[in-house]
């Protein structure tokens, strides 16, 4: 991957002592063009077209940069690894998009019914999105473990059988630990725990989990997907305690009523900042990315809980790091990456809503095809219409009994045909036995000759 870096823009218009008054005049008055006012150009896309109004590429850029840009910069409390703020500004499409996430991820946001029906119904699914961002983040970093197995493994408890195991395993029980141990307020020590059970039992150097590189370590550095060319040098390691009290400051801050950060931005800025410093040997990405979570979550975002954006990041890596390049060779402009996360976000509430429609869908034809069925007497029908919409529900002999108004045999009867068919799975646990609806009752349902 390459990003070109933007020319200087002095000394464009000609050497001190000889400077072309009248270029200057000709850009200065120019209009906006509609292509930079409506995305937020690199130099390295910018380069490759037409100016227009009798400018050159390089006063374009000139242009643009001073007249566009700069006016509507804000400096941040974060700085590059030489001492320089990191610094954004807020165009239309990134307003655009804010306004979006604010609508649809914060306050009182209407959800499918198959979401917002009972408690149960709503944590079942935030734990399937957990499960869900455990492994795309996983397999982002190198994790090979299949989407099927990885969910077998969190659903059963069983123990992890490899690297790649271990590490979804890690990442669900961070996720875990941030909704549950991390509080309102970050501190380096609770970042440093995040990465202690992220890295647990998966790294080369089992000392390295937990703690930040020291001088003495061989410092890390970021390569392309291949391998083969480095694209960050993160800050040497003597800066990197500073650095993460800094971030964690950064984090904590309220608004003053002078200076408003809005908490997506913040949230996608503390993102960037750990994964800008690479403070750990490894597992900067997966740190990074809960931080982001974390810190939605506490400002109110509680939909972002329920979004994977590593699944999205995973789809096009190049764009993630695109971003950043793009931000360290334009003198730390973050709007890049911004804009880059932001469009991700967007994208995960897109796919939410669409498997929130899905599931739905499914629901409603399974309980429109129940009504219908022959082969279930009136108990077992409101059993299976509850199993569909509760995945994860038990039933015994007992409960049935006591739900339907029917004597233990009964119940006993019902639960057990509904076993032998195959829609509902039996076990015991100790001396009563207990049923769970196959994972395909859906599916079995479709199938069944009844």
């Amino acid at each position: 991957m390459y990003v070109a870096t933007p020319p200087p823009t002095d000394g464009i218009f000609g050497p001190e002592g000889s400077i072309d008054s009248e270029r200057i005049l000709n850009a200065v008055q120019a209009p906006q063009d509609p292509r930079s006012a409506k995305k937020y150009l690199h130099w390295d896309k910018l380069r490759h077209l037409e100016p227009g109004y009798g400018l050159s590429t390089e006063e374009w850029w000139w242009r643009i940069k001073l007249f566009e840009r700069r006016p509507n910069m804000r400096s941040l409390p974060l700085a590059d690894k030489g001492g320089t703020p990191f610094k954004y500004s807020l165009p239309d499409l990134l307003l655009r998009s804010l306004h979006q996430v604010d609508q649809h991820c914060a306050g009182e946001v209407a959800m499918d019914e198959v979401v917002t029906s009972d408690q149960q119904a709503r944590q079942r699914f935030l734990v399937n999105s957990l499960m869900e961002e455990a492994i795309r983040s996983s397999q982002l970093e190198g994790a090979t473990t299949s989407r099927h197995r990885a969910k077998e493994m969190l659903r059963t408890g069983r123990n992890p059988e490899d690297r790649s195991e271990r590490m979804i395993l890690n990442n669900y029980r961070a996720l875990q630990f941030m909704r549950e141990e991390m509080g309102q307020k970050l501190t380096p020590e609770s970042v440093l725990d995040l990465h202690r059970i992220l890295t647990d039992g998966t790294l080369d150097n089992p000392d390295a989990a937990g703690r930040l590189q020291t001088p003495e370590d061989v410092r890390v550095a970021v390569y392309d997907r291949d391998g083969g060319k480095r694209l960050h040098d993160p800050p040497p390691a003597e800066q990197l305690p500073e650095r993460l009290e800094r971030l964690c400051d950064f984090a904590n801050e309220k608004d003053s009523g002078e200076i408003f950060i809005h908490p997506v931005v913040r949230a996608v800025l503390l993102h960037f900042g750990l994964a800008y410093d690479h403070p750990f040997e490894d597992g900067n990405g997966r740190t990074a990315r809960i931080l982001f979570f974390w810190s939605m979550r506490k400002s109110g975002y509680w939909l972002a809980e329920y979004l994977s954006i590593s699944t999205i990041l995973r789809e096009a890596p190049s764009q993630y790091g695109r971003a950043f390049l793009e931000t360290e060779t334009d003198e730390g402009d973050t709007t890049y990456f911004l804009i880059n996360q932001l469009h991700v976000i967007e994208r995960a509430i897109g796919e939410m809503r669409n498997y929130l429609q899905r599931k739905t869908r499914e629901i409603q034809e399974i309980e429109s095809l129940l009504r219908g069925a022959r082969g279930f007497n009136r108990r077992q029908l409101e059993l299976l219409t509850n199993a569909v919409r509760h995945p994860d529900a038990t039933y015994s002999f007992s409960g049935h009994a006591t739900a339907q108004r029917v004597t233990h045999e009964t119940a006993r009867a019902d639960l057990s045909d509904l076993a032998k068919r195959g829609f509902l799975v039996q076990r015991r646990l100790g001396r009563e036995y207990l049923f769970e609806p196959a994972v395909d009752l859906p599916d079995l349902l479709r199938e069944s000759p009844a």
